[in-house]
């Protein structure tokens, strides 16, 4: 349990510094190579690139679960705290079927791809395989951040319930 606890916890921050360290590195070997030595690494922009695009699906990921992605909130602001939670909930079901989608058909095109890269010579499906796990971990980061917001909504409904039960009056629908 501990285990799963820390994944929860840590797994996107590690493979994104893995792979940011991984970048860095190899693109300054590159240049110095490149300026310094006069010679240059083959491999090294094709294996820099393909770390970005990994980088870019599990970021997505990361930014669900620290709630970081830009968002426009100017309409749902509009609304009280019971409307904010419903818009917001909205939002993160169509963004799941969006990640699903996405995750359901990259898995078809992963199978499909037969290809090598040109100087790595590493299968492409890797590459291709990127959105796949990018959006399956979004999905999963998606999940848990719908079931927080209804767990919020319910609560926030409930509280609701006390205080007009406690005032003595009727319970005011928001909706």
């Amino acid at each position: 349990m501990k285990a799963i606890k820390w994944l929860d916890d840590h797994l996107e921050e590690y493979i994104l510094v893995i792979l940011s360290l991984f970048t860095v590195g190899i693109v300054f070997t590159q240049v110095f190579m490149r300026y310094v030595l006069g010679d240059s690494l083959v491999w090294s922009e094709e294996a820099a690139r393909y770390a970005f695009i990994w980088m870019i699906y599990i970021g997505v990921s990361y930014g669900i679960k620290r709630n970081s992605h830009l968002g426009v909130d100017a309409f749902a602001m509009l609304f009280e705290r019971k409307g904010q939670l419903i818009i917001g909930i909205m939002a993160n079901v169509l963004f799941l079927i969006f990640a699903v989608v996405m995750a359901v058909y990259g898995f078809d095109i992963v199978g499909s791809v037969t290809r090598t890269s040109a100087a790595l010579q590493l299968p492409l499906a890797w590459v291709y395989a990127a959105p796949v796990v990018g959006m399956v971990l979004t999905s999963i980061r998606l999940i848990q951040k719908i079931t927080e917001q209804v767990n919020a909504f319910k609560k926030r409904d409930n509280q609701n319930d006390e205080a007009a039960v406690n005032s003595g009056g009727v319970k005011e629908d928001v909706i």
